[in-house]
């Protein structure tokens, strides 16, 4: 009767109801096996990422320079301050440079061994215009083993804004001693670090490091926020 399906016209709606199941689980499984694979990655990226150390890529060490580069263009300021006899003037003149950029920087490559990276490239351009800032290397390194042996990788956010915070002032002591040590050897009359103003004074010394701590703390946070803001804008991926 017209209307009524054949054995023959069932038969192929079986068939092609079969087919159809078959290929939406081939979809499936096909997704399945797709989302299995990007959580595999997702996992292996993250146990890296809580590495301490890891291999460092030649993007790594490139965006490192960049974010150096830009640190000196914008510490131009630095030959006119070591005309300044102020103890630690060089220092709070810098704080804000040298605290934002190598945040960013560390919000980018969040691996061991990036912050003394930093130090040296910066030590090996302060070499020429004041040697004694060389010593930023050291306290880069310093600053990294103390990050390192709170927080044990960069993968927080708040381990990068410490060792911005700390990068700086821990170059006051440094220089104190070079200061002292070098006039003091070389018989200058012991006058060692008089000649800046107040580098004799304790508490000047003391509310100098905590000014420049203070400058170098709120530049870490502002370098924190500008570089969360960046990678949502897909401008600094990972």
């Amino acid at each position: 009767m017209t209307g009524e399906k054949t054995f023959d016209d069932r038969s192929d709606d079986i068939a092609a109801l079969i087919e159809n199941s078959a290929r939406m689980q081939e979809a499936v499984a096909a997704e399945r096996t797709a989302f299995e694979e990007k959580q595999k990655k997702r996992e292996a990226k993250e146990r890296d990422e809580s590495r301490a150390f890891r291999r460092f890529k030649i993007k790594d060490i490139v965006f490192i320079a960049i974010i150096m580069a830009c640190t000196l263009v914008t510490s131009a300021i630095m030959p006119l301050l070591i005309h300044v006899p102020v103890f630690g003037i060089i220092q709070l003149g810098l704080g804000l440079q040298f605290s934002v950029f190598p945040v960013i920087g560390l919000m980018k490559v969040r691996k061991a061994g990036a912050m003394t990276i930093m130090g040296v490239f910066m030590a090996l351009f302060l070499l020429m215009m004041f040697p004694p800032m060389a010593l930023i290397a050291v306290c880069a390194i310093v600053d990294e083993l103390i990050v390192l042996a709170i927080f044990r990788s960069y993968k927080s956010d708040w381990a990068c804004v410490l060792a911005g915070t700390l990068y700086m002032p821990l170059t006051v002591p440094l220089l104190y001693l070079y200061y002292n040590v070098n006039y003091t050897v070389t018989g200058a009359e012991n006058e060692a670090v008089s000649m800046f103003l107040g580098a004799t004074e304790p508490w000047v010394i003391a509310l100098m490091t905590l000014a420049i701590t203070a400058l170098c703390f709120v530049g870490s946070v502002i370098g924190m926020v500008v570089s969360r803001e960046l990678k949502k804008a897909g401008v600094l991926k990972k």
